[in-house]
């Protein structure tokens, strides 16, 4: 059975550079096998982008 485990970034609207910024962070990610499931977007309280990641673990005692 395929395990996952999961991680969530923040990114504040505030940054001038705030969607390359977010593209080199997600790339480097994707590099390390986690993968962007969802993306929320809010302009309430200058929040910005906050992006849901995933990747599947290696079950203990398994060989890659």
């Amino acid at each position: 059975m395929k395990t996952f485990e999961y991680n969530i970034l923040s990114f504040p609207m505030t940054r001038k550079t705030g969607l390359a910024d977010m593209q080199t962070c997600l790339n480097e990610k994707g590099a390390d096998g986690w993968e962007v499931v969802s993306i929320s977007t809010s302009e309430f309280a200058n929040i910005g982008h906050t992006v849901f990641l995933k990747r599947e673990t290696t079950p203990a005692g398994a060989t890659a």
